[in-house]
């Protein structure tokens, strides 16, 4: 954990050796007495998971990306929740367009990777 003047990053490790990256302000981690080894959960909102396919050589800033495989598709009339598994069995719930899965061609069993930035990530902790 590194804690600044303002804002404190804070690494929360995944069953899988995969590591969620949270930016949270240092008021939250006196309020939540956040230490090493504490137990967390870290949450996302579904819209703010970008699900990427294929990164063409590029890289991205978002500090979390998290590989897995789609393990449902369920649309809806205008967005599609996808799920995806990661290698530790957690999961991962993200809402695309539904012009999205048609364009990116997204399927049970496909290799994806999950994509959010650290601010998006709410980390809650017992008690």
């Amino acid at each position: 954990m590194l804690i600044g003047a303002v804002n404190a990053e804070v690494h929360v490790g995944l069953k899988g050796g995969e590591t969620i990256v949270a930016t949270i302000t240092k008021e939250s981690v006196e309020t939540l007495a956040i230490k090493t080894r504490l137990e967390v959960i870290a949450l996302v909102k579904a819209p703010q998971i970008i699900i990427v396919t294929d990164f063409g050589g590029y890289k991205v800033s978002a500090r979390n990306q998290l590989p897995g495989t789609i393990t449902q598709v369920k649309p809806g009339a205008v967005n599609t929740e996808v799920d995806i598994e990661l290698k530790g069995g957690e999961q991962v719930a993200a809402t695309v367009t539904n012009d999205s899965v048609d364009t990116l061609g997204l399927r049970k069993g496909q290799p994806v990777t999950a994509i959010f930035k650290a601010g998006a990530v709410i980390l809650a902790v017992a008690g």
